[in-house]
C-alpha cells in the first residue's frame, strides 16, 4: 500500500515505514504529524482525488530536524575577474510515515 502526499508544493510517495525529508515545520522529536492533502492512494486499486481525496489520512512522527549538507553554487565568467561562490543548507524535519488511513 502506498499514498502520494503533498507537503510544501512537492510529491511524495510514501509507504509505511518510510523516512522523509520534508521542508522545516518547527516540530519536537516524537510529535505526531497528519498529512490530509491526499492526492491519491493505492491499496490494490488506485484511488485518485480530484485534487484529495476525502477523509484519506497520512500519519507520520517527526524523527528529528536538522540541516543538510552544504551545496555550493559557483559562477565564473569570462573577463574582469568577475565570480561568484555561495553556499546553502536547507533546513529539514525528518519524519517517519507510521500508517495510511484511506
Amino acid at each position: 500500500m502506498y499514498a502520494i502526499i503533498k507537503n510544501g508544493g512537492k510529491q511524495y510517495k510514501v509507504q509505511e515505514g518510510d523516512v522523509l525529508e520534508l521542508d522545516k515545520m518547527s516540530l519536537e522529536p516524537a510529535q505526531t504529524v497528519e498529512f490530509k492533502e491526499v492526492l491519491a492512494v493505492n491499496s490494490g486499486e488506485l484511488r485518485v482525488g480530484t485534487p484529495f481525496i476525502d477523509g484519506a489520512v497520512v500519519t507520520a512522527e517527526v524523527v528529528n530536524e536538522g540541516r543538510a549538507k552544504k551545496v555550493i553554487t559557483f559562477k565564473k565568467r569570462r573577463r574582469k575577474d568577475s565570480k561568484v561562490k555561495r553556499g546553502f543548507r536547507r533546513d529539514y524535519t525528518r519524519v517517519r510515515i507510521t500508517k495510511i488511513a484511506a
